[in-house]
């Protein structure tokens, strides 16, 4: 339980400074320390990274970095998404569902580690059409809700490219996004999953303490070597969950496996 303090602390600060990636961290930290099953495990992350987003959010709010009309056209989008992918998580199995999830780790990895362009702050503005914020967030929030990844680390770009907002703005945006995503998301995953409220509220003020620390530390610090490095750890956790879930399906299931007639 200690370690899964520290980690949700860690979780928290990653979640306050880059606006996304509680979730990358989050369900692999339930399923292998604290052995939660993969369903509970997703819906857990849920509650954890969108209760955390929300307290980030506000402190992201004060400083004036969270675009509102922005914000709020993407994430109905995205919470109709989540929502629809939290009921469509009951169709897959726990392993299924965590090889997709290994696979959104490997795509926030390479993300990352690309990088994003900040916009030209003397560029005039673009305006970009509500229809495609909207087409972008209901696209991510799909993922959000099948998956249980927040979806921070494609919220931010999207917000960027689509959204016309400077890196610090999309920071603070996405996590009001992750925040009303991940309640929509959690909806969905209700229908046919029960969770352990006491473990995901232990959990949860861990990781809402890191995110006050890492709200501040999003204003004065370049996020640019930490999200790099932060990078291959995603990437380097994606090959564990992949190794422990192909792995477990090539295993044989010794309790299927035919017993020796007596003679």
């Amino acid at each position: 339980m200690l370690l899964s303090t520290i980690l949700a602390l860690i979780i928290g600060v990653v979640l306050g400074l880059l606006g996304g990636g509680g979730s990358i961290l989050t369900v692999p930290v339930l399923v292998y320390i604290l052995d939660v099953p993969p369903k509970q495990a997703i819906a857990t992350s849920l509650v954890v990274v969108g209760g955390t987003a929300a307290v980030a959010a506000i402190q992201h709010a004060r400083g004036g970095r969270v675009q509102w009309r922005t914000g709020l056209i993407f994430s109905a989008a995205g919470m109709a998404g989540a929502a629809a992918g939290g009921f469509a998580a009951d169709w897959f199995s726990g392993t299924v569902l965590l090889i997709l999830f290994a696979a959104m780790m490997v795509a926030t990895g390479v993300a990352m580690l690309v990088g994003r362009k900040e916009p030209d702050p003397d560029a005039p503005k673009k305006h970009h059409p509500a229809w495609l914020i909207a087409a972008e967030g209901l696209l991510v929030g799909g993922v959000t809700g099948l998956v249980g990844a927040g979806g921070g680390f494609l919220v931010v770009p999207a917000l960027v490219l689509f959204g016309g907002l400077s890196m610090q703005q999309a920071v603070g945006t996405s996590l009001l996004v992750i925040a009303l995503k991940s309640g929509a998301g959690f909806m969905g995953h209700a229908a046919h999953v029960q969770i352990d409220w006491g473990m995901a509220a232990s959990f949860t003020a861990a990781t809402i303490v890191g995110s006050l620390g890492g709200s501040a530390l999003s204003a004065k610090v370049s996020g640019k070597s930490l999200r790099k490095g932060f990078a291959v750890f995603v990437l380097f956790m994606a090959g564990i969950v992949l190794w422990q879930e192909l792995g477990a399906e090539a295993r044989p299931d010794v309790t299927t496996q035919a017993v020796p007639e007596a003679p």
